[in-house]
């Protein structure tokens, strides 16, 4: 089998299981290894040869996206090697290969408090800026899905989310009612038509907005950080980890809504412990 044999094959295989999020970023990506390998048998190519692409292409790359290359390689290989039933090494298991292109460990982000996000947004005076503070940090939006989100999407407590990360067609969004009634009213207000964009901002604009709140508190504060409070504050108050996952946070994977969650300290620990079983 030659390599751009397998690429026809592994692309069919990602058509019908990958979401589209996930095609995209392997498209271009296969294409290149088609261009240097293509008429290549798959046995052939060797962990040297799969070096030296990988640094070829990702040499003024950061660190993650090498990383990430280097597991997408990785992930076509073992596709065609058992589907295949080729009777070879992943050429991509070398640890040579492995500590070239080894991810970057992010140290933990600080998990915001109730009484510093409830501070953040009681400090934005403009009601478009604390909507879009609230319909992150209390609902689990992700910041460019209400940067997307247009007056039609919006019905009652619900926001339907178009084309989400997830790779379906929709998903829906809730809201607590007090949220619900003044982006109802911020709507009639500014007089916005069904088919515009509620908040019609670039990230940038946001970003800075959230950053100079936090500047004001003396915290560092991303907007992505209202979102993984959303889900640490309901994780803490009792509310079931499906429902965290599957509602707020819409993740399609519980590891996932995890990684969100944190670490929790011995003295919250014990104060759980004590409301389970009594002191």
């Amino acid at each position: 089998m030659t390599v751009r044999e397998a690429i026809e094959l592994f692309k069919r295989h990602q058509t019908n299981t990958v979401k589209k999020s996930t095609l995209k970023s392997y498209g271009k990506f296969l294409d290149k290894i088609q261009e240097r390998f293509s008429e290549w048998e798959v046995v052939s190519v060797s962990s040297e040869d799969i070096g030296k692409f990988l640094e070829d292409c990702t040499a003024t790359l950061n660190r993650s996206t090498r990383h990430l290359r280097y597991a997408q390689v990785k992930a076509f290989f073992n596709y065609i090697i058992e589907t295949a039933h080729l009777n070879v090494k992943n050429p991509c298991n070398a640890g040579i290969l492995f500590k070239a292109f080894k991810n970057v460990y992010h140290r933990p982000r600080k998990i915001l408090d109730k009484e510093t996000v409830d501070e953040i947004i009681f400090n934005s005076r403009n009601v478009r800026d604390r909507l879009i503070l609230e319909l992150q940090a209390r609902c689990g939006l992700r910041i460019g899905e209400v940067l997307n989100l247009r007056v039609s999407d919006v019905s009652g407590r619900k926001l339907m989310i178009q084309e989400p990360k997830s790779g379906r067609d929709a998903e829906v969004a809730f809201m607590p009612e007090h949220i619900a009634n003044r982006l109802t009213e911020y709507i009639s207000s500014k007089q916005i038509s069904p088919d515009n964009r509620v908040f019609p901002l670039c990230y940038t604009a946001v970003r800075n907005i959230v950053t100079g709140l936090g500047k004001k508190l003396n915290v560092k504060i991303s907007p992505h950080d209202l979102r993984r409070h959303s889900a640490t504050y309901a994780s803490r108050n009792g509310v079931p980890l499906e429902i965290i996952s599957k509602v707020i946070l819409r993740h399609q994977d519980l590891k996932t809504t995890q990684i969100y969650l944190g670490k929790i300290s011995d003295t919250e620990a014990i104060r759980w412990m004590d409301i389970l079983h009594g002191r």
